[in-house]
């Protein structure tokens, strides 16, 4: 597969962390397999994951497949990009077809990344996740590898404003013992079991992170920890009323294209009757 995006925004990334003093800490880098196919799961607590997820497989001299939403891909800026470094377009109406080209690139030795909790968690803690990751590592007898990051959310995440120049920001990626889920395996018990090892890799993150918020910055620390972030149950609310506004938005759009499109057919016909 020609890799002519792909180096350079690595590349690019990593300057761009230097010039800001990001203070990374890589723990289990080398459970990363150094060739063939794998799942891996990352938990999902800002809009920049996918670069730091890809961060774990970078010592091994790996690249990742991220599996993403569409939306992404429309973006004029972000889409080439994405598209040159051959992620995955997810369209959430319709995944087959971006379930079979993750197969595909499983069984051809590429690794997989994949936010199962499929939306940013408010809570800062994993979320309710699905089946589907399990099931493609089953599929393509590849490994499924859980890893969490904690400290990206400082720099944007979901609900407050854009920090991206913030220096000297640490940021925690800690890879879990890989699983071999097989067929025959419940594989809903295997998923809680997955949820069970990224929730211990994230609370092991955020319990040893070397800084603690400001009295102002609550906001990015889990309330368990004492901060002001919602509880799941909270975020949960959130994210709930959060989906119903755009569906909301949605039909109300796809409303007003039927009026525009059938409005001036419908006078017509409305005139001769």
């Amino acid at each position: 597969m020609s890799e002519i995006v792909y180096p350079p925004v690595i590349k690019a990334a990593l300057g761009f962390f230097k010039a800001l003093n990001l203070k990374f800490r890589l723990e289990g880098t080398e459970k990363i397999p150094s060739t063939g196919g794998a799942v891996l799961v990352s938990n999902h607590v800002s809009y920049l994951d996918f670069i730091f997820a890809g961060l774990a497989t970078h010592p091994a001299g790996r690249l990742v497949r991220f599996m993403a939403k569409k939306e992404i891909f429309d973006n004029r800026i972000a889409g080439p990009l994405m598209r040159g470094m051959h992620h995955i377009p997810v369209d959430r109406q319709a995944g087959a077809a971006s379930y079979k080209a993750a197969l595909t690139a499983l069984k051809s030795g590429e690794i997989i990344g994949v936010f199962a909790e499929a939306t940013i968690s408010r809570s800062f803690t994993v979320k309710e996740i699905k089946s589907g990751a399990v099931r493609m590592a089953v599929a393509s007898k590849v490994p499924l590898i859980p890893i969490a990051i904690w400290g990206p959310q400082r720099l944007w995440t979901k609900g407050h404003k854009k920090r991206l120049f913030q220096r000297n920001v640490p940021v925690t990626i800690l890879v879990g013992e890989p699983m071999y889920p097989k067929r025959g395996d419940d594989y809903d018990k295997v998923t809680e079991e997955l949820h069970a090892r990224m929730s211990e890799l994230l609370e092991k993150a955020q319990r040893e992170y070397p800084e603690v918020p400001k009295a102002e910055e609550t906001w990015w620390q889990p309330a368990y920890l004492g901060g002001s972030a919602p509880t799941p149950e909270e975020a949960a609310e959130l994210d709930a009323k959060e989906a119903a506004d755009r569906q909301a938005a949605r039909e109300a759009r796809e409303a007003q294209k039927a009026a525009e499109a059938g409005g001036p057919k419908g006078k017509v016909e409305e005139s001769g009757s």
